[in-house]
């Protein structure tokens, strides 16, 4: 772990994580002897239902701190350290939105910020930030927080829009390059809740038929699931090639998947594609169980994969958790992508950080913590990141791991073979 935490002059260097233009902007030695502590703030759900999700979130952006305070701090600004300030999201857009006021009045040092979890609470506190001119990186998918002309958010997934187009390609050219076969045949199976029907929206609507794909079965259903039966043995009598199953709710994952062991389609039978960060939580282990995930694939915005072992454990080890997931293993980019832009900008200033950001450009450094654009860290106008990617998670002896892009992957994907 030294190496992770005290890397040498050359290191540093090399990762982009302090360079020569954070020297270039430096400010005057009056102002570097005047910063003493830089704060950086976290908007998260720490109560709720999504409580879970908000406390990992938090656990990456504490071990980020630690870490860059630990390898002297903020370089531009004489070695201030970073200082998070933390906001509980609650359960609501409107609870999210009320702790973005409290953050902007209470907090009018704060430099940029990272949250939520949810879309429609990234939404409702980027409203609220933008306005104060602080700079807020999120992970959300949805497109329309990079649709509203805002300058100072930055979202670093790849935007809703693209992700179940890009999920089925990638799905597609997997099976054929392990197989040496492409699937013909699909059934979909979601519920209606509106994150699985915006991501089947265009599929349903030409999008599967222009992949060649032609759908024999289509079911949506209201959560909770009473019984999966009926759902199962249509898909059984339908024999498709291919499952896309997007619920929403764990307790109808479990559900389906325990049907379709019963009716002899999992385990290795029926290839399953589904989408989302909860599939890859330690709790859904402990609700399913690895045999009925064996094989399970879900896309995602980020995971961690080849290069960020030492990463993960000291994670694991700090922690307690079993495995880094999405959430810890964003918010640490995200603080990473931040100290990036002060030490560009050279001030404890939003606004300085504001347009640092926009014209971040590294190789290596923070874009190490998330997939595509070649290991850098850049936005485009709209403040999407360039070259952002999906992720391939395959569930593999109990444990969820990369298995896509091929740069990243871990684990080489398991596909059935018919």
């Amino acid at each position: 772990m030294t190496r992770l935490l005290k890397p040498s002059r050359r290191t540093v260097l090399q990762t982009g994580l302090a360079g020569s233009a954070a020297i270039a902007f430096g400010p005057s030695r009056l102002a570097l002897a005047q910063v003493q502590e830089v704060k950086v703030a976290l908007i998260a759900p720490l109560s709720g239902p999504w409580a879970r999700q908000g406390a990992l979130k938090k656990m990456g952006a504490d071990l980020a701190i630690k870490h860059i305070n630990a390898e002297g701090g903020i370089k531009s600004l004489g070695g201030a350290k970073l200082k998070l300030v933390v906001m509980d999201a609650g359960d609501s857009a409107e609870k999210a939105k009320n702790a973005a006021q409290r953050l902007v009045s209470s907090e009018p040092d704060v430099v940029a910020g990272v949250g939520s979890w949810l879309s429609s609470f990234s939404l409702a506190i980027t409203e609220v930030t933008e306005r104060a001119e602080l700079p807020w990186l999120t992970l959300s998918y949805s497109d329309q927080l990079t649709l509203r002309g805002f300058k100072n958010v930055f979202q670093t997934s790849l935007p809703a829009s693209f992700m179940a187009g890009e999920t089925m390609t990638t799905a597609l050219n997997l099976a054929e390059k392990e197989t040496g076969k492409r699937p013909k045949t699909i059934s979909v199976i979601n519920d209606n809740t509106a994150s699985p029907v915006a991501f089947t929206k265009d599929l349903r609507a030409g999008g599967l038929e222009k992949m060649g794909l032609k759908v024999v079965s289509d079911d949506v259903f209201t959560p909770p699931l009473a019984d999966a039966t009926p759902l199962v043995q249509k898909l059984r009598s339908a024999r498709p090639e291919l499952l896309l199953m997007l619920p929403t709710a764990l307790s109808d994952y479990k559900l389906l998947l325990e049907k379709m062991n019963e009716f002899g389609l999992s385990k290795g039978r029926l290839p399953v594609v589904s989408n989302g960060a909860p599939l890859g939580t330690p709790e859904i282990l402990n609700l399913l169980g690895k045999d009925l995930l064996e094989g399970l694939i879900f896309s995602i915005a980020n995971w961690p994969g080849k290069g960020q072992e030492m990463l993960e454990e000291e994670f694991k080890k700090e922690t307690g958790e079993p495995w880094l997931s999405q959430d810890p293993l964003c918010s640490y980019g995200h603080i990473m992508v931040m100290r990036e832009a002060i030490e560009l900008a050279g001030k404890a200033d939003r606004k300085a950080v504001g347009d640092a950001m926009r014209k971040l450009d590294t190789k290596g450094g923070s874009g190490r913590f998330f997939p595509g654009g070649n290991g850098g860290m850049k936005f485009d106008e709209k403040g999407r990141r360039v070259g952002a990617e999906i992720v391939f998670v395959q569930w593999q002896g109990g444990v969820p791991v990369t298995v896509f892009p091929e740069a990243a992957a871990v684990k080489k994907p398991i596909w059935v073979k018919k």
